[in-house]
């Protein structure tokens, strides 16, 4: 790989994956942010209001600066990837423009609404707003995992020019993609959700506010957590295993094709020189059963495709996979287990698991930019799968250097950014939840000072 295709890949990997930090948690919110105001009407008890306020706040953060970041990406076609914008754009501009036309303003629009509008609509109205903003975020991600399903799985073309706008939209491949990547993002929302309540929890303030917090947060997670296992994860990796089968055998480290029966690998270093797994913990034919149903199924290895066919990071793909696997095992244990101290009546008293609430908190981020990892460079060395490679796609009037100087200067950037987020949704949470005789629901001056108690 020479050096300028190195640095382009590698600015759009930070910008795409720092921008990424706030979309999964704002589409995360979203649904629960619903579900408390929801909650808040069947059962006439404010306390899902002021959840919901907060849950408003922190997602308004997360919103401001994910279009804040999101807009670069949008530039860097051009910039860094002048080719591919010139191969593909007039296909993928349909479904970007789509995402800003209609799901980014039908979001951004109703999020004012409802963080300012409280007190001038009626409860329905003000439910509604809460309805469209989920409804926005949702439709955001389907058309940005619709463009790059097109990537990954081509479709409704001819000569490289739009020829069905379904076909586009409507992606065979964009399905478990998108189920898969919103799970994904209602984890990371659920986790958010629930380890802001064992914080208040921990700490003895706003107890009843951290009551409905862990409840909806704990439910959430276990239910997205169990989605992300089946189906999602089972018909994504199924579909893989279909369309770009060179992909899975790298995701599970399969060098070789077994006759019959693969097996999954649960442990293990990949060799890649040697085109070996060291230190192989497997559950034999295991592979073979989850992906097509059958013991017995031979799954083809690496050796069954040509070396310039195969992903060229066969180790980074392998540990990205095995990381956001791992990682979703523990998120689903950690919310099963709170769940059933849940419906015992003893989560609210039992620190131990409120401190493990507490500190998983990042991890689904840590799952889902693993996952993203491993979608982008299973599709390796393909830019569009089958169509164009990677390095046909670059702009390559931009040199090596020029494309470094630019990177490090968003390394810079971005690294105020996230500290005035940070210090943002501190603020946010110190503050606590808004009073139900506020003005507004906005990000509040600052805290309270010695601001504690059961509201």
């Amino acid at each position: 790989m020479d050096s300028a295709l190195a640095v382009h890949r590698l600015h759009f990997a930070f910008t795409v994956t720092f921008h990424y930090l706030f979309p999964q948690l704002t589409m995360g919110l979203a649904p629960l942010i619903v579900a408390c105001k929801v909650l808040a009407g069947w059962k006439k008890d404010e306390t899902y209001n002021q959840a919901a306020r907060l849950l408003g706040r922190v997602f308004a953060v997360s919103f401001v600066f994910g279009v804040v970041t999101g807009i670069p990406m949008e530039f860097q076609f051009g910039t860094n990837w002048a080719r591919f914008s010139r191969f593909a754009g007039g296909i993928i501009g349909q479904t970007l423009a789509m995402e800003g036309v209609f799901a980014f303003f039908l979001e951004s629009s109703f999020l004012g609404l409802f963080l300012f509008g409280e007190k001038r609509l009626s409860p329905r109205a003000h439910l509604a707003a809460a309805i469209a903003v989920a409804a926005g975020s949702w439709l955001s991600g389907y058309f940005i995992v619709a463009t790059d399903a097109w990537m990954q799985h081509p479709v409704g073309y001819v000569r490289v020019r739009l020829d069905s706008l379904t076909a586009l939209v409507f992606n065979r491949w964009a399905f478990w993609q998108y189920v898969h990547t919103m799970g994904g993002a209602a984890v990371t929302g659920a986790f958010a959700t629930a380890a802001l309540g064992a914080y208040y929890k921990l700490r003895g303030q706003h107890e009843r506010v951290a009551g409905v917090l862990l409840r909806v947060g704990v439910v959430a997670a276990a239910l997205a957590g169990t989605w992300q296992l089946f189906p999602s994860g089972d018909g994504q990796g199924q579909q893989i295993a279909r369309e770009q089968p060179a992909t899975l055998a790298a995701m599970e480290g399969l060098f070789t094709t077994p006759p019959a029966g693969a097996p999954l690998l649960l442990v293990g270093q990949p060799n890649v020189d040697e085109g070996r797994i060291d230190n192989a913990i497997e559950v034999p034919r295991m592979l073979s059963f989850l992906t097509y149903k059958r013991w017995d199924v031979q799954v083809r290895g690496l050796d069954a495709f040509a070396p310039d066919t195969r992903p060229d990071n066969i180790a980074l793909l392998y540990y990205s996979y095995h990381v956001m696997v791992g990682l979703g095992t523990i998120l689903i244990a950690i919310a099963g287990i709170a769940l059933l101290l849940l419906l015992r009546g003893r989560l609210l008293v039992n620190r131990p698991v409120l401190w493990a609430l507490l500190l998983a908190a990042p991890l689904p981020y840590i799952a889902n930019t693993a996952g993203w990892m491993t979608a982008e460079i299973g599709r390796q060395p393909w830019l569009v799968y089958g169509l164009m490679r990677t390095a046909e796609g670059t702009s390559h009037r931009v040199s090596a250097g020029n494309a470094l100087f630019s990177l490090l200067g968003f390394m810079g950037l971005y690294s105020l950014l996230l500290i005035v987020f940070v210090l943002l949704t501190a603020r946010v949470i110190a503050h606590g939840p808004a009073p139900s005789d506020g003005a507004g629901i906005g990000v509040p001056p600052g805290p309270a000072p010695g601001h504690r108690g059961a509201s």
